[in-house]
């Protein structure tokens, strides 16, 4: 597949910006790298990148071809996937942007159960905010994005969605911990740490407390709901997080969660989605099954 390897010259020149750094990373020398270019612009009869003293910008063909060189690359790799298939060896890897919230019990426990069936396959997972991992899914960087809330672009197919309701975290002996269900005009006198602006959460939150005329009392932000989590235990503050990240009960390290009242925030769909009109390769199809039946069995409350 010689033809593959100049298209990922070009995706990677695409990438770094830079003929000398794409050359360095592929192991050729830059003369190389710009030559391999070069015969392919007069292969094709226009140049897709435009040279500037500091690197390279692609053209409008170049922005074309990349998206053409990435398809071919996919379904290559699509190929090879089901050749080992075919040969019982299935090793993936199975590429995936997640939410952070996805992280450490639901998208964990599924790999952990795949692996034990299949212990060749390789797991590839990005945690992403929404709008990266659908920047990467685009790009063929990875093969599914489950994520919380993301714009609908036409390019996607949504292939499973589960409505998640916003869940206060609190300490065990905090008086919020008390109620089973929360208003939100409940947790406006208490100090906060709120997942920063990139995340859906906040932005829910962000949406509504102006539409209601609310105020957070916010001492703290991060993008980690690792340190947001350690803020409420260390600090004794709240935080917020979709439900499937922190259901209501026992979360741990003596944290509670405890679900706000839709009538104050509403649900927004958890989405599993891939690129419209891309094959999957073989290991990353049948992960997604059981993905979409995991999110099936939640919806139904199995």
């Amino acid at each position: 597949m010689r033809h593959l390897r100049l298209l990922t010259h070009v995706v990677e020149v695409a990438r770094t910006g830079s003929i000398r750094r794409a050359a360095e990373l592929l192991n050729l020398t830059p003369s190389a790298m710009n030559r391999r270019i070069q015969d392919l612009e007069a292969e094709i009869g226009t140049p897709l990148f435009e040279r500037r003293p500091r690197g390279v910008k692609l053209t409008t063909a170049g922005e074309m071809f990349v998206r053409y060189a990435r398809s071919q690359i996919a379904d290559a790799e699509r190929m090879r996937s089901q050749v080992e298939d075919l040969r019982g060896l299935r090793r993936g890897p199975i590429q995936i942007a997640c939410s952070q919230a996805l992280a450490l019990d639901f998208l964990a426990l599924r790999v952990a159960a795949f692996q034990k069936k299949h212990p060749k396959v390789v797991f590839d997972l990005k945690v992403m905010d929404h709008e990266r991992a659908l920047a990467a899914l685009a790009a063929y960087d990875v093969d599914l994005a489950l994520v919380h809330r993301p714009a609908m672009w036409p390019s996607l197919r949504v292939i499973a969605s589960l409505p998640q309701r916003l869940v206060v975290i609190t300490r065990s002996d905090h008086p919020l911990a008390a109620k089973k269900m929360l208003r939100l005009s409940d947790c406006v006198d208490y100090p906060a740490a709120l997942p920063d602006r990139t995340l859906s959460g906040r932005q829910i939150l962000d949406e509504v407390t102006t539409r209601r005329d609310l105020r957070l009392n916010m001492l703290a932000e991060s993008n980690s709901f690792e340190m947001l989590r350690g803020l409420v235990f260390r600090c004794d503050m709240i935080s917020f997080q979709i439900e499937i990240g922190a259901p209501t009960g026992n979360l741990g390290m003596g944290l509670v969660g405890r679900p706000i009242d839709t009538r104050d925030v509403p649900t927004a769909d958890l989405v599993l989605c891939q690129l419209r009109g891309r094959t999957l390769p073989v290991a990353a199809a049948t992960f997604a099954e059981i993905l979409m039946k995991s999110l099936s069995e939640m919806r139904a409350g199995t």
